[in-house]
Order: structure tokens, then sequence, then C-alpha cells
């Protein structure tokens, strides 16, 4: 009895990472990779807004490898971090598993376009996950996460903000042939596939006693308890209003815990001081009548609470994976210096899977029993692995 033959490609996911400095540096580093039959269907780029991102993504167009692209504040493979380079994150994944969205933001109904997205999203898998990264400054973060969990109320979120090597200039996330300054770019997985696991996580130990957020509006603090801010900043870091670099010492020094019912406190660094009024800017909403903590000064313990938090997230949520992502606060670069190695060390030794990523300018996951947030001075990381 006649019949054809159909040779069917049994897909199971793979991981490799490349890096870079240029076009060329890309390009040669896949082809030394997929000499051995590797064959990836989508790259994770992760590069310094200084580079060609057309010469980047016309590298894997020409390959027919999707393309989920951020600009950054620097970037990794595993443990090795730098500024100014290229990182690819290369997956060999069936690509009836997962699909790519992009949507320009506006700042008036950003909440209803990601909304749209998670209805789309809905519409082709019905239990997806979503690795989301963000752009622009002005973009209000809580408001756009806000667009997916009003679709999915328990949506299954990770990601963060595009960078821009720290120049708070222009920042953008792009695919194969879109690419924006205001805008989200989504890798919508299927989770009956593809499962997804991240947590948010930051290390930092609060201190002194509840304080209560008296006036504010959206992200400008005016006063805590009574007092403006300002004030009452210099008065627990012991820096002086005379210093030139006040703002930047107070987001190293000072950051707020902003306290959740859940018990897990979530970053809230001052970026930006008004001394015509004391006030200053947090990154992100600290609402009248909220309870806030400062935190002490950075050290090791940071570092080592992160690693714990991954070892027991591997041990109690997700015991294997073919691949690590991560998002790591670019204000934690600053404050950590070199002790950032040593996390993503840790990292990477408890995983021991392909490993790639940028420090952000926010960072969206969910702590320990909380739900999806925006989030600074923090760790978000996510695994992945072929069910």
């Amino acid at each position: 009895m006649g019949g054809v033959e159909r040779k069917i490609k049994l897909y199971l996911m793979k991981a490799k990472s490349i890096k870079g400095k240029s076009g060329e540096d890309i390009e040669s580093a896949l082809r030394e990779t997929i000499a051995d039959g590797f064959k990836p269907t989508l790259a994770l780029v992760f590069m310094s807004i200084k580079h060609d991102r057309d010469a980047i993504t016309g590298v894997f167009s020409n390959e027919g490898i999707a393309v989920y692209g951020t600009t950054t504040n620097g970037e990794f493979i595993d443990e090795n971090y730098e500024q100014g380079t290229i990182v690819i994150l290369l997956l060999d994944i069936n690509p009836d598993y997962f699909f790519i969205q992009f949507a320009d933001l506006n700042g008036k109904n950003d909440r209803q376009i990601t909304a749209a997205l998670a209805k789309d999203a809905l519409a082709k898998f019905s239990n997806p996950s979503f690795l989301v990264t963000g752009c622009n400054l002005q973009t209000n973060i809580e408001e756009m996460i806000a667009g997916f969990t009003d679709v999915i109320e328990d949506a299954n979120i990770t990601g963060g903000m595009a960078g821009d090597d720290h120049t708070f200039t222009n920042q953008y996330v792009f695919t194969n042939d879109r690419v924006g300054d205001r805008s989200v770019i989504v890798l919508v997985f299927n989770q009956d596939k593809i499962l997804m696991k991240g947590r948010a996580s930051h290390g930092w130990k609060p201190l002194g006693t509840d304080k209560t957020v008296t006036k504010s509006e959206g992200n400008r603090v005016f006063t805590i308890d009574g007092i403006p801010s300002l004030d009452l900043c210099l008065r627990y870091s012991g820096l002086s209003i005379a210093d030139p670099n006040l703002a930047m010492e107070l987001l190293m020094t000072c950051p707020f815990q902003l306290q959740r019912d859940n018990g897990v406190p979530l970053m809230r660094p001052v970026y930006h001081i008004f001394l015509e009024d004391h006030s200053m800017l947090t990154a992100g909403n600290l609402p009248q009548g909220a309870k806030i903590r400062f935190s002490l000064p950075p050290d090791f313990d940071i570092v080592e609470k992160v690693i714990e938090e991954n070892k027991e997230f591997r041990e109690s949520e997700m015991p294997d994976a073919d691949a690590l992502i991560v998002y790591n606060c670019g204000g934690r670069l600053m404050c950590l210096g070199p002790l950032v190695s040593e996390e993503l060390k840790g990292m990477k030794q408890t995983w021991n899977v392909p490993m790639a990523g940028m420090f952000s300018n926010a960072e969206i996951g969910s702590t320990k029993n909380g739900k999806v947030e925006m989030h600074n001075l923090t760790t978000c990381w996510v695994a992945i692995k072929e069910t």
C-alpha cells in the first residue's frame, strides 16, 4: 500500500547564549552556534542603545528567527555583566508555543491597549503567560500592567522597562519589523506547553519604624509624617542639602520601602528632588496614607538574600528549567557595584542553565505571596521549561 512518508520535527527546547559588540560579531557568533545543528526560532536581544538595531534584527530575520528586543542599562550572560554590548538568549522552541505582540503606548489609554493584548493572547492560548518589556520614562507602568490583570486577574507576568545606558534619554523595544520609543513588546507563551515561573526579590533590610505619607500626588511626595519629605530623608541619611549629588546619594543610601498587606515591601527609591518645596519624586507611586520605611545602606546581605530566594524558589516552585531570563535594576548596579557579579554568579550556580538578561529602568513581577507589581532596586527572574 503506497503512501507519503511525513517527517515531523520533534521540538525539545534548547537554549544557548551569545554576545558581541557589533552586528558582525553577532552574525559570526550565530553561525558558530548553529554549526552543530542547533536551530533557534526565538532570539531575546538585550543591547546598548549605541548599536545598530537594524543590523542586529537583520541577522536574525535572514535566518527566520523571531526577535524580542530591548535596549538596556547593561547586559549580562551568566555572571558576566558589561555595558555597551549585545547579549542574546537563543531558544529552539516550537513556533506554535509562542508569539510576539507589539503595541505603541500614548499615556492616555495604555491600560486599554494592554488589555487588548491580553484578550488577543487568550484568543490564541487558553493559558497564556507574558514576558513584558515597556519603554519611555513617562509610561505609567502600573497602568500598563493593569491592562493584563483586568482581563486575566492572576496573569503570569514578568519583565521590566528598557534602559538607555543610564542616559535617561530614549529607550527602545523592537522586533523583526517594528521599533518604538514609547511602546510595549510582549512574548506570549502557551503555558500548557512552556512552563514559565518568576519571582521578584530585592533583599533590602528596613530601617526604623513605619511612617505615613501625609501628602502626595502620584509619585511626587510632599510630606511624610507631616514633615517635608526631603527634610526627613536628610535627617535619616545624614546627608547635606549642599551635596551636589544629593539625589543620587539618596537613591543609593535611603530608598523607601512601601509596606504591603502580604508583608513583602516594594522598593521605591528617590530619583529627583525639588529644592523649592523640599518634595521629591520616587520611582513608582507612593499614595497618600501609605505606610513606608527607610532602608539600611546596601551590603552583601542583599545579594545573599536574593540568592537564597532563588534556591528556595527552585526547590519549591520549579526544580528544573531550560533557561533563565533576568531583569536586574540599573539602580541596583549603581548601589551594589561589583557585588552584582556575586549575585548573578549565585543565580547561575543555582539554576545551571543558559542565563541572560539586562539592567532595567524598572522591574515587573510578583513577590513571594504577592501579586504582579512594578518594582525598583529589585531582581526579577523567570525560569522557562518545555513541559
